[in-house]
């Protein structure tokens, strides 16, 4: 019997899990029988989308929530060792977490600016597969690293250098991984999203004018939602990715095609 999505017996880490694109991650992966932890650097918001998964799910114990900034070392090297030493063993890590822009030209912005959007868009990618990669390493199992990264590392968009260079370099880091962690049977692999609706769009996605200009260039004639990300989670989670590794998938209703 082919049951490569039966994710029972999985464990999964989902930064930035407490909303948004995460929380849809989470959703699905829960559905498909793992146990999942989630971080978020907002204790309230982060355990209330705890108890909405344990709710969903209808068993507590599958989920775990821990309060990180990704782009503090420290809580990150902490978060990880207490969620390994919760969970046993983690098998996926979906490097979500990340801030935007603030929409500032290149001539108006400053360093702190640039800096804010690298700290958690990079390096907290970068700190949060360090974690994973030494654990994942270390039990001799192989698993699976997942970066959120944007459709803003493929396009060009005005007033957004700072974001397009942050989701950029994530690409480049899971293609460079890729290839030194296949030894290890770690594969690595990006998702890239499109318009979605989320706490941090929803500005954008309800103003008229940009809506307007935005919408006839999406060949699914809608905007993308956190649901969209359940599937392509479960797969690179699961076995039937296992040959699948430096890839990028876009998930933007076609948008970048168009």
């Amino acid at each position: 019997m082919y049951t490569p999505f039966d994710l029972n017996g999985h464990n999964a880490l989902i930064t930035g899990g407490n909303g948004g694109i995460g929380l849809g991650m989470a959703r699905a992966l829960l559905a498909a029988g793992a146990r999942v932890a989630i971080w978020g650097s907002n204790p309230q918001k982060t355990e209330a989308a705890r108890a909405q998964l344990a709710g969903e799910c209808g068993d507590a114990a599958r989920v775990l929530a821990r309060v990180c900034d990704v782009g503090d070392e420290a809580q990150v090297e902490q978060c990880f060792a207490e969620t390994a030493a919760a969970l046993g063993r983690i098998d996926s890590c979906f490097a979500n977490a990340g801030v935007s822009s603030k929409g500032t030209r290149l001539v108006d912005m400053s360093l702190d600016e640039f800096r804010r959007v690298q700290r958690i868009n990079v390096e907290g990618v970068f700190l949060t597969f360090r974690a994973a990669v030494r654990h994942m390493a270390a039990h001799g199992q192989g698993g699976s690293l997942v970066a959120t990264a944007s459709t803003a590392a493929l396009e060009g968009a005005a007033h957004n250098s700072h974001y397009g260079a942050s989701k950029g370099a994530v690409t480049s880091l899971v293609r460079a991984l890729a290839v030194e962690l296949a030894r290890h049977r770690i594969r690595v692999n990006s998702i890239l999203p499109g318009w979605i609706v989320t706490d941090m769009t929803e500005r954008s996605v309800q103003n008229e004018k940009f809506a307007n200009a935005v919408m006839p260039r999406i060949p699914a004639r809608r905007w993308g939602g956190i649901d969209d990300f359940g599937g392509i989670a479960v797969f690179l989670a699961s076995s039937a990715s296992a040959y699948a590794t430096g890839e990028q998938f876009v998930i933007d209703g076609g948008y970048t095609k168009f």
